[in-house]
């Protein structure tokens, strides 16, 4: 089965389970308000079972259920301690999501045990090491809110009924496809509704575009010390970066702390231990959280053309000051790019995604593009994407990959014009496997491919006031069909005597009706 169609099925199981759980939930709160709990139950189950499966391996020559080494108190400090160093929280046996799951069952449930649950696991890294990591993780999910129910049974059995759905997800983590909490937050937020005015695309990247993003920023790279997303949403392009190198430690950045919270929830959710990740609720550009830090990899889908201060101050951050420019208020994309290009280690590389404005808009723009190119010559390859391919806009996007060390490249840069290249769909187009697999085999070539790739000298590029307009460096231009005039005239001729015969029968019959 190719990976398109797991994505397929994985996508359509998910999102019909969640249909559901909306379906209990929709009457009573809007979707931005619903998906807090049902993403923050969906990672509790996570955090439960990854308990039960950790417990059981250290139990494994002991013979003893959980419940049993729970009550022995030696036994119990040495489970905790365990935990606390392997996991970063502890889950007591009776608040385990199986145990849960029983009680709804037997009808002895009620909301407020829930809310000890959560309390218990926040409470139990307190002090320690992963309490950055899981501090105000669930503080979305309001267990007494009066829009789950004015009475405790009314909230008890609508949070059980949530809860029962969730355990029949499969979510075989093991061969996941997708950002599954990404994923969910964007179906929930493109089904029903807007949040703040924001969808969910706008720090929801789909997987595809995710993995061509982690492939290019890879590309090479066996082993990576550190990755950073100053953007990092839901943390699904810093997961895939991990599924492509192995990775020392993963750093993000994220404005909505809402968004925050999910993103921390993703990464414990994949796998990576607490002590591997560092993401802060934070603005990238007005209140940088790692200042001093260089990264070797970086990626990012930046929320785009959004607005930032442009504050004259900033003319004397070391992020932006060489440049003699800072990018328009109204259009933040190339202040993501200097604060990306400042955070570079000597053999950093940048991948990150941005409206096709950014490489023809005039004025600081053009100043801070023709520095990029001319001056830094960090620059590496411009390649255009498919348009409609992300949740809550249909304009094409360009990918733009530098690096500090070009690697004989110095003197040119790789254009890619990938746009004709996507798989259509109802709602939003996708690129395929074959479609990343010709862009990466392209750059990693850097070869003339006609129509698609252009290796353009420097002096090129200058030729065009450093304009990087795709275009004007790979001619897509397809000539029309010659028109066989003698052929278009016999046919008009063939038509005006069939319209001729055809007016000859109607005037005819109107004789004979008398018209």
């Amino acid at each position: 089965m190719s990976t398109v169609q797991i994505q397929k099925e994985q996508k359509q199981e998910l999102h019909t389970k969640l249909w559901e759980m909306a379906n209990e939930l929709r009457g009573n709160m809007e979707a931005y308000e619903f998906k807090n709990y049902i993403l923050g139950l969906i990672f509790y189950r996570y955090l439960s079972e990854r308990t039960e499966t950790y417990v059981k391996e250290l139990l494994v020559h002991d013979k003893k259920s959980y419940l049993d080494a729970w009550q022995d108190e030696e036994t119990r400090e040495v489970l905790v301690a365990e935990s606390l160093l392997k996991l970063g929280y502890v889950i007591e046996p009776q608040y385990l999501f199986s145990h849960v799951i029983e009680m709804i069952e037997k009808g002895t449930f009620g909301v407020d045990y829930m809310e000890k649950i959560i309390t218990s696991i926040t409470e139990s890294t307190q002090g320690q090491d992963s309490q950055q990591d899981f501090d105000g993780l669930f503080e979305d999910m309001d267990l007494k809110s009066s829009k789950l129910g004015r009475e405790i049974k009314q909230r008890s059995k609508l949070i059980g009924t949530i809860l029962k759905t969730i355990d029949t997800i499969d979510f075989h983590l093991e061969n996941m496809e997708l950002d599954v909490l990404g994923d969910a937050y964007e179906y929930l937020i493109g089904m029903f509704a807007q949040t703040a005015g924001k969808k969910g695309g706008e720090f929801y990247t789909p997987v595809q575009m995710s993995k061509l993003v982690a492939r290019l920023a890879t590309l090479g790279y066996h082993n990576i010390p550190s990755v950073f997303d100053c953007a990092c949403g839901s943390a699904g392009l810093l997961l895939q970066v991990g599924k492509y190198s192995r990775v020392g430690q993963y750093f993000g950045q994220e404005l909505t702390s809402t968004t925050y919270n999910l993103a921390r929830m993703n990464m414990l959710l994949h796998g990576i231990p607490y002590q591997n990740f560092e993401i802060r609720n934070c603005d990238t550009l007005e209140n940088p959280h790692f200042e001093d830090r260089l990264f070797t990899v970086q990626v990012a889908n930046p929320p785009y053309s959004t607005s930032w201060s442009a504050n004259p101050k900033f003319l004397d951050d070391d992020r932006f000051s060489s440049y003699g420019k800072l990018a328009p208020k109204g259009t933040a994309d190339f202040a993501f790019v200097q604060h990306m290009i400042h955070h570079m280690a000597d053999d950093g590389r940048v991948v990150v995604l941005l409206p096709h404005g950014v490489l023809f808009r005039g004025n600081a723009e053009e100043a801070i593009r023709k520095y990029l190119v001319k001056d830094l010559n960090y620059l590496d390859a411009v390649i255009g994407l498919p348009s409609n391919c992300f949740q809550g806009t249909s304009i094409p996007v360009c990918c733009l990959v530098f690096k500090r060390e070009r690697n004989g490249n110095s003197g040119n840069v790789c254009f890619i014009d990938a746009s004709k290249y996507y798989t259509s769909g109802k709602n939003q187009n996708a690129m395929s496997e074959d479609d990343i697999e010709r862009i990466i085999q392209a750059y990693g070539e850097r070869k003339e491919i006609e129509k698609f790739c252009h290796i353009a000298p420097l002096a090129e590029i200058e030729e065009n006031d450093y304009n990087l307009n795709i275009p004007r460096y790979v001619d897509t231009f397809e000539p029309e069909e010659e028109v066989d005039l003698q052929a278009v005239k016999k046919s008009i001729r063939g038509h005006k005597e069939e319209i001729a015969k055809l007016e000859t029968e109607l005037h005819s019959i109107f004789d004979e009706l008398g018209v």
